[in-house]
């Protein structure tokens, strides 16, 4: 018998696994993601890319073969694709770490590269962004490399807004990991609201202050007393108990 989980499982992974088809088959179209929904009548594939045309193909042919890949090899019930291209490829870090790895395939500078895209990336308009790239460059040893301008956040619930993508290239050194974060404009909004405070309830909270300082004085007092009449009995207890000479 298969549980909820097993099957919310198995279906995370067939998404993902025709995450990872579709990224290597349309590298060059500049491949953003794809979104799949379960319909009524079949499943909707909605696939982001910035060269859209590339995917689509001649009169649509790439459209039709896809549509029967992804019937045969993935079981998907009558799939209706549909292509959508991304209105600013230099605010979606999935494109943004694409064109950084193809820049690495033939063979540009890896701090020039990464310059380059940062650059990219705040003309945009974007709040902030970061590239990080690990792994061997030019040496046997492994080197790490983080570059970041504008304002991005690293922890806390904005972090959680910031886009992210992760990917990686194959060089004669070796496997070279490519990381993109980049804010997106406009993203953090302020949620605190100021509000004008009531003049009578702020004069009410002066008086009860005023009321409860004389307490405070007194008992005060009251304890000094108090430890000063503690210290009167130990005095006498000492000298009663030193013996008469």
């Amino acid at each position: 018998m298969v549980t909820p989980v097993k099957q919310f499982i198995a279906e995370n992974k067939k998404k993902l696994m025709i995450d990872e088809r579709l990224e290597s088959m349309f590298r060059k179209a500049g491949y953003a993601g794809v979104v799949i929904t379960k319909m009524p009548l079949g499943h909707q594939v909605l696939i982001q890319a910035e060269r859209p045309g590339i995917i689509i193909g001649r009169k649509g042919y790439s459209i039709r073969d896809l549509a029967l890949l992804l019937k045969q090899e993935y079981q998907l019930e009558d799939p209706q694709i549909d292509v959508k291209g991304v209105d600013v490829p230099e605010l979606n870090a999935r494109i943004m770490a694409g064109r950084l790895r193809s820049y690495l395939e033939h063979g540009a500078r890896q701090k020039r590269v990464a310059f380059a895209s940062l650059d990219s990336i705040l003309k945009a308009g974007a709040m902030g962004a970061e590239v990080s790239l690990r792994g061997k460059f030019t040496t046997d040893r492994s080197r790490f490399i983080k570059l970041r301008k504008g304002q991005i956040h690293q922890s806390g619930e904005p972090a959680n807004l910031v886009d992210k993508a992760v990917t990686s290239v194959l060089l004669k050194p070796g496997i070279i990991g490519i990381k993109v974060k980049i804010a997106l404009p406009n993203m953090y909004t302020p949620q605190v609201v100021f509000k004008q405070v009531d003049q009578s309830l702020l004069n009410n909270l002066k008086k009860q202050l005023e009321e409860e300082k004389p307490q405070e004085s007194v008992v005060e007092q009251v304890k000094s007393e108090a430890s000063e009449q503690t210290v009167e009995q130990q005095l006498l207890q000492q000298n009663e108990k030193v013996p008469e000479q």
